[in-house]
């Protein structure tokens, strides 16, 4: 890397131009803190990238005893020596003054200091009192997309077989749920189909709801390089939003929030229409494309634009593409998961590929993303609520062969019951039923929807918290007991990426104070608990990261995500490499379904389906029916429109998402100087048609206010779609005098303040993207510009890229407009 490079004012670095089906070419990024030479670091430790999905392998470089900074690994297969900026500058997170060093128990209303024995035993004292008092559903375990693979299926072995709950899901139901369901739907089974190697091959490339930009850099880094070489790609970008990916579109489509099914039955009715589909391949790996065909046949471009907002020659445009590419590669993220009809639209982009044949070959893929650096292992090891392994819950040999995996009896396994998904979690613990919630390496408090709801819910005195971070978060401000733990770089254990790359993370420093990883906390647990097999030894029986690691192998053989020909030794290589990895494949597998479906048949799929409206899950002798032998699933998908459109008080559609530089609640990125300089405070996008009709002004001080609550922060104004409002989901009350919540009488700084206690019916996610909202100016900006960054998405008006509508009206009354900017302005 160029050293006299910003990589906050350019955080994709320079360019490396290489050709269709070449190697992407080798750029190493480094960076040491101040004063540090290359030649004073006395160990590189190999690890990956902790603060997003994309899995970059790089070193951390040790000098006393400290982290003191990072270099890309030139010889991984993900990013080639690159590295974005969260992952140059998050590092320096580890060393912030205020990690918590030492437990906390609540007494008399205030979190004070005690040892770790005082601190386990009041969580063991509970959790064995309510097991005795009212069963294995009065505790619930809500965990995260950030701990090691090791962690996750010791937890998930830890409440499945030792305390017996169905209550155990991860924040990856905010983020990657929907990416799961949707393959489950249309392959029987989760599991990346395709590889981000791909990106070499694709001439089209199509990325749905997925800013990959600020969401995983680095392969907007490969990507770019594709577009500077020769024989480039053409992209088509769906996002509402003026995304660096926007702008390096052939084709940029901004739909209205919520109307994305719409959109995607368009593009298939299209590519259907003017013969573009593959029949051979329909017919031998696929079932159901005659009703996909009957359920898009009145679903015209026009059709589609006036529900969208897109003119319909730009639809049929984008189909034409679509439907002419000869390597199709398609990449999905939160503008679809996080929406209306999420897991729909998410299965009409997997049709897009199964209709025209373009899967399991160089360049033809889909990446139905992840968000979180380890959400992929919180799927596998079965910390989501499923089953590990990709098993199936409704299948008794599936049951009884996880049984045998752990020496337990099958009925011990719950599995009378769909797993509960965090959102139907939290309302247990809000009636009551579930007396005690162990949270681990997540912060719902800022992150969950309808915040003043969430905060009421961990309060209750009934409800026993625990919380298990890395600093004091506003959820562990509210907790009963507070479990300080180490994080990467302090300890070892592996974590899958978004393409199914397995890299290891070895242990560079100690942990501060007496922080203790995550794996050791919950051996602690299971020991004092007295957890017991079937013949009275030990449930939990590893004792470490590797003999975690080996049990999990021993759970995971025969399955899809088989990784019994990985070792620690062999991931200690240059590169990481691929699930599976077996003897029939020891060096990876690089995309699925190379040669037909692999795991839909009745016996081996992880689900049965679910109907795309309802939720409804179809029966094992329904799924029989349709698809008898295991093939690709075609599911059509309705449009409904969205549950809260705009309206006369709440004129706008609010849409929150992620900005290049912090990642989830800033507990890490906040405490980085590069990273909260570059985005400080919270702010809220607005059109430069709304802004220039409400007579605002960049920089304005605005109330975002929905039925649930309001928000502040400064205005910027961009090349968003008209009527549409987006608040960065990043922003609690850590570091202002607050602490955990908005000042007493205030509107807060934390999107979803506002946003609405509504989900997905099959993926059971919650919905960030669609609620209705209205804008209030509280000051004028008296010369004061935007927090928000001018590189990302977020660029003002003057440097954005501005979508075609279909010259519709405003999605707001503008006499309604006027009123509240006479009132407040």
């Amino acid at each position: 890397m160029d050293a006299s490079i910003d990589r906050i004012a350019h955080p994709w670095g320079g360019r490396t131009p290489y050709t269709p089906h070449e190697p992407w070419p080798v750029r190493v990024d480094t960076h040491l803190a101040e004063g540090v030479l290359t030649g004073e670091v006395q160990r590189w430790v190999q690890a990956a990238s902790l603060l997003h999905s994309d899995g970059d392998a790089m070193d951390i470089a040790v000098k006393d005893d400290r982290i003191v900074g990072v270099r890309g690994r030139a010889g991984d297969r993900v990013n080639h020596g690159r590295l974005g900026p969260k992952d140059l500058f998050g590092w320096q997170a580890n060393s912030s003054p205020d990690r918590l060093t030492r437990p906390l128990i609540r007494r008399q209303g205030r979190l004070v200091e005690v040892d770790w024995s005082t601190a386990m035993s009041a969580v063991v004292a509970r959790s064995k009192a309510l097991l005795d008092e009212q069963g294995p559903g009065s505790i619930g375990f809500y965990t995260s997309g950030q701990l090691f693979l090791e962690e996750y299926y010791t937890l998930a072995v830890m409440a499945r077989a030792g305390i017996g709950t169905n209550h155990l899901d991860g924040n990856t139901r905010l983020c990657t749920a929907t990416a799961g369901e949707a393959l489950k739907q249309s392959f029987g089974c989760d599991g990346q189909p395709g590889t981000y190697d791909d990106i070499d091959h694709a001439d089209v490339i199509a990325l749905f709801g997925h800013n990959i930009a600020e969401t995983q850099p680095v392969q907007w880094m490969r990507m770019l390089d594709r577009l500077e070489g020769a024989q480039p790609p053409r992209l088509l970008c769906v996002d509402p939003r003026p995304t660096p990916v926007a702008r390096a579109a052939s084709i940029h489509l901004a739909p209205r929030s919520g109307t994305n099914v719409a959109l995607l039955n368009a593009l298939l009715h299209e590519i259907i229409r003017t013969g573009r589909t593959d029949p051979a391949y329909i017919a031998s790996h696929t079932v159901g494309y005659e009703e996909l065909a009957e359920n898009v046949k009145d679903c015209t471009p026009a059709w589609a634009s006036s529900l969208c907002d897109v003119p319909a020659a730009r639809i049929s445009e984008a189909a034409e593409l679509l439907g002419t590419a000869e390597r199709l590669l398609s990449t999905v993220l939160q503008g679809i998961y996080q929406s209306h009809q999420a897991t729909a639209a998410a299965v009409q982009i997997n049709n897009l590929h199964l209709i025209r044949g373009m899967l399991g070959r160089p360049g033809a893929g889909v990446l139905q993303m992840n968000g979180q650096p380890t959400a992929q292992n919180t799927r596998e090891c079965g910390a989501n609520g499923d089953l590990p392994g990709f098993r199936n819950w409704e299948n008794d040999e599936h049951v009884a062969d996880l049984a045998t995996v752990w020496n337990v009896e099958p009925q011990s396994i719950p599995h009378y019951a769909p797993p509960t998904p965090a959102m139907q979690m939290f309302r247990y613990a809000e009636q009551g039923s579930i007396r005690m919630l162990w949270i681990s390496g997540t912060n719902p408090a800022v992150s969950l929807p309808e915040l003043s709801r969430i905060r009421s819910v961990l309060a209750q005195e009934r409800l026993f918290v625990v919380t298990q971070d890395l600093f004091l978060t506003e959820s562990a401000q509210l907790a009963d007991v507070v479990l300080p733990a180490a994080t990467w770089g302090e300890k070892t254990g592996t974590f899958t990426n978004a393409d199914r790359t397995v890299h290891l993370s070895d242990k560079a420093v100690e942990p501060p104070g007496e922080a203790r990883p995550d794996l050791d906390i919950f051996l602690d647990y299971a020991a004092r608990m007295g957890f017991r097999d079937k013949d009275g030894d030990p449930l939990v029986h590893w004792t470490d990261p590797e003999s975690a690691f080996e049990a999990w192998k021993r759970c995971s053989a025969g399955r899809p995500c088989d990784y019994t020909g990985l070792t620690y030794r062999q991931l200690r290589g240059s590169t990481g490499i691929q699930w599976p990895c077996n003897d029939q494949a020891p060096n990876g597998t690089a995309r699925l379904y190379t040669d037909g479906i692999t795991w839909a048949h009745p016996d081996m799929c992880e689900s049965y389906g679910k109907d795309l409206i309802t939720g409804a899950a179809d029966s094992v002798v329904e799924y029989r029916s349709l698809n008898p032998d295991g093939k690709a699933i075609i599911r059509a998908g309705e449009y409904l429109s969205p549950h809260e459109p705009p309206n006369g008080e709440y004129p706008f559609q609010l849409t929150t998402g992620r900005t290049l530089y912090h990642f989830h609640t800033r507990t890490k990125t906040g405490r980085v100087p590069q990273l909260n300089a570059a985005a400080p405070e919270v702010w809220v996008e607005i059109s430069a048609n709304d802004a220039t009709q409400l007579r605002l002004g960049e920089g304005d001080l605005v109330e975002v206010a929905t039925p649930r609550g309001a928000m502040r922060g400064r205005l910027r104004v961009t090349g968003i779609r008209t009527g549409l409002l987006f608040v960065p989901f990043h922003y609690g009350y850590w570091d202002t005098p607050a602490g955990y919540r908005p000042a007493d009488g205030s509107p807060g700084s934390a999107a979803n303040e506002t946003t609405i206690t509504d989900w997905d019916p099959v993926s059971k996610q919650p919905v960030f993207k669609t609620a209705a909202a209205k804008l209030t100016r509280i000051e004028p900006s008296d010369g004061r510009s935007s927090p928000a960054p001018t590189t990302t998405a977020s660029a003002p008006v003057e440097d954005s890229h501005l979508p075609p509508t279909s010259g519709g009206a405003p999605a707001y009354a503008a006499q309604e407009a006027d009123r509240e900017t006479e009132v407040n302005g």
